[in-house]
């Protein structure tokens, strides 16, 4: 049953979103429909199309539902809280839309997947002003201000090592009100491992064999199991957090049919996220001398396919 908009929360009044597609899309949508005032930053084609037709997202969970939003290709206005949802790959070329002058003190909130973007947006921003966050959803922008929420939760983990408590549960009741069940952890390393060591082996695998999460836990169980195995170990060397059959359990839950976002960019001929994932867990074991053979394959026979 698609969940009723509940009453602005105070605190956050302006969010920007930097790349409204899947899941930038689906926040903003949300947050704008609770009542705030938010301002997608995009490329002059996106805005554009925004501009005409705003958001509008299909969603079980949340109902189907069109709202306007502001947009603009650089951010100029004060805000709030920046949220970063653009991919890894595009993270670089993003940034140049929220100089460091137009930020101020808002915070910066990067729903980015692997674990060394904190460091990056650190050495451009406020270094206690940036909160990464976790988000579990399976959504997908099938059009410019088109959204599809397809995954039956939307779940968001919010921390931030530096960054003001208050701040984040500011911004964590916000989302909450707005639709996503969120909540402030304290351990920014763990909540940043928690999210990879769950995501690496359902990506690395789903892009390498091309099929949905059900037919790895079926037809490739053996190998599925291996590399949660490593990447539990990595995870817990770097400080996070690591349960094997809680992992492989969290798999089983799923829809047979859900692909990772990784799959999808395969799909599509996008650029994978293949250097944020794989390639920082390849990092961290190499840190801390652990063999993972499976997780190394994996990432070379993708690197070779995109050659």
């Amino acid at each position: 049953m698609a969940r009723e908009p509940q009453e602005r929360s105070e605190g956050v009044g302006t969010v920007a979103v930097l790349g409204p597609g899947g899941v930038g899309g689906l926040l903003a949508a949300l947050l704008a429909r609770a009542g705030h005032r938010v301002i997608c930053l995009a490329g002059e084609e996106t805005a554009r199309a925004l501009r005409t037709t705003g958001l509008q997202v299909r969603s079980a969970l949340f109902g189907d539902f069109a709202v306007r939003v502001e947009t603009d290709t650089v951010l100029r206005a004060p805000v709030d809280a920046c949220l970063i949802t653009v991919k890894h790959t595009a993270l670089d070329a993003s940034l140049t839309r929220v100089p460091p002058g137009s930020v101020g003190d808002a915070l910066l909130v990067p729903f980015l997947n692997g674990v060394e973007h904190p460091a990056v947006l650190r050495a451009r921003y406020r270094p206690d002003r940036v909160a990464p966050a976790a988000i579990r959803v399976e959504s997908t922008r099938t059009a410019p201000g088109e959204i599809v929420h397809g995954s039956p939760f939307a779940e968001i983990d919010l921390t931030g090592t530096g960054v003001p408590r208050a701040r984040l549960d500011a911004l964590a009741a916000a989302l909450t009100a707005a639709g996503p069940v969120t909540r402030v952890l304290a351990d920014e390393t763990a909540a940043l491992w928690a999210k990879l060591s769950f995501l690496a082996p359902l990506a690395l695998l789903t892009t390498r064999h091309r099929v949905p999460v059900g037919e790895i836990r079926a037809r490739h169980r053996a190998e599925l199991t291996a590399l949660v195995a490593e990447t539990v170990a990595v995870s817990r060397a770097c400080g996070g957090p690591g349960d094997p059959a809680a992992t492989l359990a969290r798999y089983d839950s799923f829809p047979a049919a859900t692909k990772s976002s990784m799959q999808r960019d395969a799909e599509a001929g996008r650029p994978l996220e293949l250097d944020a994932i794989g390639g920082a867990l390849l990092r961290a074991a190499a840190r801390h001398g652990i063999p993972v053979p499976v997780a190394s394959r994996l990432v070379e026979e993708l690197e070779g396919r995109r050659r």
